[in-house]
């Protein structure tokens, strides 16, 4: 009778060790994912943006965002083979994070209000602003000087929209399917000005093929902050990666991977921006 008592506390003392292991497992797995102690970590970026998110013929990934984005996780613990990045277009950018597909965006992620009732921003890490692509020979002063002008945009572009509204009602403005076709046609001389963020140009201009051939107009039409988006009320995640963020500057990384990125085309960016200033 003895015997059997024993055996049933012991029986119990079992069941209650493995049940807290249990649990005790599942909550350091469930933490991991918010705090950066998990084995991986996804983050959204572009893959078609030469200088800012763009991935190459050998499946590697390159840019100004992809540097911004590999700094911010090692800071977070994760070691770069651990780091899965994954396409998130300008549409699906706001359900990418709600629905935890990525644990945070780097890609020319303009921080605006409207935005911001759906996501949490760190930073900003760069302060671009829309301008002009034109020909190495060509030169443009001002807005105004786009009057008659033929510009050229992604179809959709809120660029091309504010230069035609704001700047040079009278430009000729074509929307085509992407950037490489206005390129194609700003060579040739089938129009005069491609027009979007000055950081995505210095992209463009500093790839092999287009060097010497085209160059920034440096007309700041507008202010474009790129923040790193999270998932709505994950402070604890904006907070880490802001220190990441002012770090990087510190150390002089963020200098390193603009001019690493941008160089070739004396891209004239922004000083590296203070966390949480936002120029209007």
């Amino acid at each position: 009778m003895k015997l059997r008592k024993v055996t049933a506390a012991s029986a119990a003392v079992l069941a209650i060790t493995l049940t807290a292991t249990a649990c005790g497992g599942g909550e350091k797995d469930s933490d991991s994912g918010s705090s950066g102690g998990g084995e991986k970590i996804t983050i959204g970026i572009k893959i078609d943006q030469p200088g800012l998110g763009l991935k190459t013929p050998d499946g590697s990934y390159t840019g100004f965002d992809v540097d911004v984005a590999t700094y911010v996780a090692k800071e977070l613990g994760y070691d770069e083979k651990n780091i899965e990045f994954k396409e998130t277009k300008s549409a699906d950018r706001e359900t990418a994070l709600s629905r935890g597909d990525v644990d945070f965006i780097a890609a020319t992620y303009s921080i605006t209000d409207e935005r911001k009732q759906k996501v949490d921003f760190a930073g900003p890490y760069l302060l671009a602003h829309q301008d002009l692509l034109i020909r190495a020979d060509d030169d443009v002063k001002d807005g105004e000087d786009l009057n008659g002008k033929k510009l050229c945009s992604v179809t959709g572009s809120t660029s091309a929209q504010n230069v035609k509204k704001d700047f040079a009602p009278k430009a000729q403005l074509q929307q085509v399917g992407g950037y490489s076709e206005c390129l194609a046609a700003l060579q040739s001389g089938a129009v005069d000005a491609l027009t979007t963020d000055d950081s995505i140009l210095a992209g463009y201009a500093s790839q092999e093929q287009y060097k010497g051939k085209f160059k920034l107009a440096g007309l700041k039409l507008s202010n474009e902050n790129y923040g790193i988006g999270v998932k709505k009320g994950d402070q604890e995640m904006v907070d880490k990666i802001n220190a990441a963020l002012e770090k990087m500057v510190q150390d002089k990384s963020w200098d390193k991977a603009v001019q690493d990125n941008f160089g070739p085309a004396n891209y004239q960016n922004e000083p590296a921006p203070k966390i949480g200033n936002i120029v209007q």
